[in-house]
């Protein structure tokens, strides 16, 4: 069967790799700079190719070699780009060196002649002064030979089935001579039925769609210790049963994986004070518990942003996660998955604070998915779901430490924050 095929910089853990595999994708390579994160992406995707690398430091020739793509045709290179956004007064802003992975994603994208480009970012990039480096991106691709799909699109998760309020920019384009692709229409409308324009909506799930099924961690001690345990799930909505895995939707292309379906994972539980405990309890569904700043999610409703917080060459600083519904606590990393949409069978790193992290930094895939399901269109072929079925990769490369994933994939333990310091160096 053939797939067309992939390449995601900056992968992260793989929100969009996900949703590019749900559209009916084959993504055959994944490049990322952060070690943990790469472990990660291989345990999940054990078909793909994880580079472990600076983009500044690779050449699409490189990873046509690692990949052992030879000379086939990349039908879509995809990813975001981390950047600050800040042109320098009398410079181009591609210019500046904060911004000059947006430039090195045109750059790999050219080299590796992909017919179709995703390039997505914060939505802040849009707006004042900022806007200057998304003009100038587009020129930059044009000079490069590729069409930009105008006026850009800021998406918001929520619209495409994704009980989260995250709002995205996506760039998309295609080289000169191709069919061009355009962005999604929503899908879904949060909490209320409605209309947009001669569109349609269906009501999109809440949080208690997304999570209502999952059992109560504060009934399973061994969560205090590990991130998975034997449990017994309630029925599941509609939306948690795809993730699950018990029901298939009929856009997803994806394949199976091997896994346990009643094993609970990526939930090793928080402990807060009584003190916490008792204004968790005094604040109400969809309001800000005023000392901590949480927010505290309301059943029918979605979730608030999800948000990474910053790595460990900044202070490792977590960001506000929200409260649960009902419990005393926030909320446990599968949790936030399932409001990310991310299907149970995949993994995150065992620690909470990088597991919210490779959220927090991630595309949701159905948002993901949506985006892919246009650029795969212009290709005229009618995606099939496979029947292989994947096994997970090793468990152990969900407890890396930073120094032993550095370690596996040959690479230097402060390889984040060295790529910052180059960037102001340079």
């Amino acid at each position: 069967m053939h797939r067309p095929i992939g390449i995601d910089l900056f992968a992260g853990a793989g929100g969009l790799s996900l949703g590019f595999e749900q559209a009916g994708f084959d993504v055959v390579a994944a490049v990322e700079i952060d070690p943990i994160h790469c472990a990660t992406h291989e345990f999940n995707f054990p078909d793909c190719t994880t580079i472990c690398g600076d983009v500044r430091r690779l050449s699409g020739q490189y990873i046509r070699q690692v990949a052992e793509l030879g000379n086939r045709e990349i039908d879509v290179v995809f990813g975001g780009a981390p950047c600050q956004g800040f042109s320098m007064i009398g410079k181009r802003a591609l210019d500046d060196p904060r911004n000059r992975l947006v430039r090195e994603f045109a750059r790999l994208t050219h080299e590796l002649r992909a017919r179709y480009f995703v390039f997505e970012n914060v939505k802040g990039l849009t707006v004042g002064k900022h806007r200057g480096l998304l003009d100038e991106l587009v020129d930059e691709f044009d000079n490069l030979g590729y069409r930009v799909k105008l006026p850009y699109q800021v998406l918001n998760a929520a619209a495409f089935g994704v009980p989260q309020d995250r709002r995205r920019l996506f760039l998309l384009g295609w080289r000169k001579g191709l069919p061009e692709i355009d962005y999604p229409q929503p899908r879904t409308r949060p909490c209320t039925k409605g209309k947009v324009g001669d569109l349609f909506l269906q009501l999109g799930p809440s949080v208690w769609d997304a999570i209502g099924d999952l059992p109560k961690v504060e009934d399973y001690p061994e969560l205090l210790s590990r991130d998975w345990s034997r449990v017994r799930f309630a029925k599941p909505s509609l939306y948690a049963m795809n993730l699950r895995g018990s029901k298939v939707g009929d856009d997803d292309y994806s394949y199976r994986r091997k896994w346990e379906p009643h094993v609970l994972t990526s939930s090793l539980r928080t402990i807060h004070t009584k003190e916490s405990k008792q204004r968790f309890r005094a604040t109400r569904p969809g309001k800000v518990e005023p000392i901590s700043r949480f927010l505290k999610l309301d059943p029918k409703g979605i979730s608030n942003t999800l948000r990474a917080g910053t790595g460990s060459d900044r202070g490792a600083y977590t960001s506000p996660r929200p409260i649960h519904p009902f419990a005393l606590r926030c909320i446990t990393v599968r949790e936030a998955a399932r409001l990310h949409s991310y299907p149970d069978w995949f993994r995150f790193h065992s620690t909470k604070w990088h597991g919210f992290r490779q959220i927090g930094n991630s595309v949701p895939p159905l948002l993901g998915r949506a985006v892919a399901s246009k650029v795969i269109e212009a290709f005229d072929i009618s995606p099939q779901r496979p029947r292989a079925r994947l096994p997970l990769g090793n468990e152990d490369f969900l407890n890396f430490t930073m120094a032993e994933a550095a370690e596996y994939y040959q690479v230097p333990s402060d390889v984040v924050g060295r790529r910052l310091r180059l960037a102001v160096n340079e």
